[in-house]
C-alpha cells in the first residue's frame, strides 16, 4: 500500500496535527472565535485547507503566519512538523509574548500592600538584581 497524502484536510484538524494547539478542540475554538485566517479571511473549523496557503493565527499576543507545505495523515512528531507547515512568524512577535510574561510577573494587585521580603528576592532573582552576601568577618 503506498502512503498516499491526502491534497486537503479540515483547518482545526492541520493545526492540531502540525502542533499549533494542543488538542483539536482549542483549534475548533480559535477558529470559530475568529483567530485563525487563510489568505487574510476568517474560517470557520471545516474549512479545507491546501498546500501553498498562507495561515495566520492569533496564540495570546502573538500573531503566527504559516505557509502549509503538505497534509498530514495524523499528528505528527515535532521534528516533522517542518515537512507540513514553513513557520513565517517574525522574531519581533515572540518576543512580545515574552514582555508580556516578564510584566505579568512584576504587578501586584492593587491594595496588596508592600512585597514580602520573600516575593522581593524571587523579584530581585528575576530582574538579576540579587546582590551577592557582604563575607561575614572573623
Amino acid at each position: 500500500m503506498a502512503d498516499e497524502t491526502p491534497l486537503t484536510d479540515r483547518i482545526d484538524k492541520w493545526l492540531w496535527a502540525v502542533r499549533i494547539f494542543k488538542t483539536r478542540a482549542l483549534a475548533t475554538e480559535a477558529c470559530r472565535a475568529g483567530f485563525v485566517e487563510i489568505n487574510q479571511l476568517p474560517v470557520k473549523p471545516s474549512r479545507d485547507v491546501r498546500g501553498g496557503e498562507t495561515i495566520s493565527v492569533r496564540q495570546g499576543v502573538v500573531m503566527r503566519t504559516l505557509v502549509v507545505r503538505g497534509i498530514p495523515l495524523q499528528r505528527v512528531g515535532a521534528s516533522r512538523v517542518p515537512e507540513f507547515c514553513e513557520d513565517l512568524t517574525p522574531a519581533s512577535e515572540f518576543e512580545k509574548a515574552r514582555v508580556r510574561s516578564a510584566v505579568s510577573v512584576l504587578a501586584r494587585p492593587k491594595g496588596s500592600g508592600r512585597p514580602t521580603k520573600r516575593e522581593r528576592r524571587v523579584l530581585d532573582q528575576f530582574l538579576g538584581d540579587a546582590e551577592e552576601p557582604a563575607p561575614e568577618e572573623s
